[in-house]
């Protein structure tokens, strides 16, 4: 037996933190599709460079060539000609996640608490549960579209409640936050974190940013869904509002504690910025003709849910059977791959989740399998 096969002795104690404790079992989606092998279409690809997009290598090489010559003159807030770029009081990260991380770090002790709404992505719960930190969580409401309810959202607050966070637009749903739930959110007076790394993707309606001056704000944004390049690992945070400098003083000294962004690609970002418009318009021009495609083909048993923005679509669906099976059997059966609802904590079953990124072909013949898979 290899040192690697052996396990440590411990006796009684634990060996590692609860942080990683998640002892979670391989579902039965993943088993499905490992049975299935290869003859599968993907309708959940939420990477684009992975999805037939179109990119402008050779410039993007021509501005890595030149970016690579930089020297490394860290500074913990980010280069001052990427922050300069980028404009207003911000803080460059490796990742959105980062973000997430530094916040927590920033504004929460061990057991408190941040309150956010579901449905949402999972990775939230993730990131809080590595920083011991602990989600309330609210259900937005469905009427004519996704809608915050304050009151909702007041239910949720505890005296360890210590920011609220927003995804702006809301993935999956695609909700923007509006105006009115801004001020609704605001006036309960905590921090508020908003997610804007889909707001250039408007589809059915325009968003607004979340920044604001009355209350201390941060809002996240990146390379990863703004120029569509996650690989490209840089992000950031804008901080506005009362308390802005003593929150980028404290961000400051947590980021010196990690310098984790490249200094290439930081580097790189204002040539970026340039480039970024042209592959935001291909990535919007996809999701759009498939949210289109999506919506002419649907038949009366399934509901296209609104989508104001973003990159993906929601479908309404019977519930005639649980979403898991439904999604295992589309596997199994169909050969297509699809996100069930309660993998974003929707409230009851009935849901399933696709992206709109997906290349046409993979994705108008995996629609055409959904619907022949739900009777009509």
């Amino acid at each position: 037996m290899s040192s690697q096969d052996r396990q440590p002795v411990t006796g009684n104690r634990q060996l590692f933190s609860r942080r990683t404790n998640w002892n979670a079992p391989i579902n039965r989606l993943t088993l499905a599709r490992q049975g299935r092998g290869g003859d599968v279409l993907d309708l959940t690809e939420s990477n684009p460079t992975q999805a037939g997009i179109e990119y402008p290598l050779d410039e993007l090489s021509e501005i890595f060539a030149r970016a690579a010559r930089a020297r490394y003159t860290p500074d913990p807030l980010g280069l001052r000609s990427a922050r300069e770029v980028l404009g207003g009081d911000v803080i460059l990260t490796a990742s959105t996640s980062e973000a997430y991380s530094f916040l927590f770090k920033l504004l929460c002790d061990p057991g408190d608490e941040i309150v956010t709404a579901i449905p949402s992505y999972p990775l939230l719960e993730h990131l809080s549960a590595l920083e011991v930190v602990a989600l309330r969580p609210f259900a937005l409401e469905f009427r004519k579209r996704w809608e915050i309810d304050t009151d909702r959202v007041r239910d949720a607050i505890t005296s360890r409640t210590r920011a609220i966070v927003v995804v702006n637009p809301n993935n999956p749903t695609g909700s923007f936050v509006s105006a009115s739930e801004q001020e609704a959110v605001a006036e309960l007076a905590l921090p508020i974190i908003s997610d804007e790394v889909f707001l250039d993707y408007p589809l059915d309606a325009r968003g607004s940013t979340f920044a604001r001056h009355d209350i201390l704000t941060f809002t996240l944004g990146g390379l990863s869904k703004s120029a569509g390049l996650p690989h490209y690992k840089l992000g950031w945070i804008r901080v506005s509002g009362p308390g802005k400098e003593k929150a980028i003083a404290a961000l400051e000294l947590i980021s010196d504690n990690f310098l984790s962004v490249a200094t290439p690609v930081q580097a790189a970002l204002p040539e970026i910025l340039e480039i970024a418009p042209r592959i935001r318009e291909r990535i919007s021009a996809r999701t759009q003709r498939n949210l289109a495609q999506l919506r002419s083909m649907a038949h009366h048993s399934i509901t296209v849910l609104p989508v104001e923005g973003g990159w993906s679509a929601v479908l309404r669906v019977p519930s005639t059977e649980s979403d898991e099976e439904l999604a295992v059997r589309l596997i199994e059966q169909h050969g297509v791959i699809v996100n069930p609802g309660y993998f974003f904590d929707f409230g009851s079953e009935g849901y399933l989740v696709v992206s709109l990124l997906t290349e046409p072909a993979t994705f108008d013949e995996g629609v055409r399998r959904v619907l022949q898979a739900i009777p009509q």
